[in-house]
C-alpha cells in the first residue's frame, strides 16, 4: 500500500477526530475561518485563549513533524504573486460562504448539514474551475 494513501487516511481521521473533540468540548464547529475571524473582528475575544491555542497547534505541530520527512513535494508554484492571489481569493471565498472547508466540509457534512454539503460542493466546483482556468487556459500554474 502506498505511503501517501496511508498518510492521507491518518490525516483525515485526525482532522475528523479534532472536529469531534472541538464540538464536544466547546459546543461549536471547528471552522478555521470562524476561529481566525473571531480574533480579527473582535467577536471572539471572550474565547481568545482557546482560539489562539487552536491556531498555535496549526503552526507548531507541522514544525514538530518536519524532522520525520526527508523531502516534501507540494507541487506549489514558485510564483509568489499566484500564491498571494490564491490566499486572498480563499479568504474572500470563506467570507462569502460564511465558513471554510473545515467548518462546512468536515464538520458540516458529518452533521448532514444541507448548508455544509452545498458549500462543499461549491468549493469543489470552484476549485476545479480555477485549475482549468489558471493552468489550462492561462498557463499561470
Amino acid at each position: 500500500m502506498e505511503q501517501d494513501w496511508i498518510m492521507g487516511l491518518i490525516g483525515g481521521v485526525l482532522i475528523g477526530l479534532g472536529g469531534a473533540v472541538y464540538l464536544l468540548a466547546n459546543g461549536r464547529i471547528m471552522g478555521a475561518s470562524g476561529i481566525i475571524g473571531g480574533l480579527v473582528d473582535g467577536s471572539g475575544w471572550s474565547t481568545a485563549a482557546e482560539r489562539l491555542s487552536f491556531l498555535a497547534g496549526l503552526l507548531i505541530i507541522p514544525a514538530l513533524i518536519v524532522p520525520f520527512y526527508k523531502e516534501v513535494d507540494t507541487h506549489l508554484t514558485s510564483n509568489l504573486w499566484v500564491i498571494a492571489a490564491a490566499g486572498i481569493l480563499v479568504g474572500v471565498g470563506t467570507r462569502f460562504a460564511n465558513g471554510c472547508t473545515s467548518g462546512h466540509g468536515v464538520c458540516g457534512i458529518s452533521r448532514l448539514s444541507l448548508r455544509g454539503i452545498v458549500a462543499t460542493v461549491m468549493y469543489i466546483l470552484a476549485g476545479g474551475l480555477t485549475v482549468v482556468l489558471f493552468r489550462h487556459v492561462m498557463g499561470v500554474i
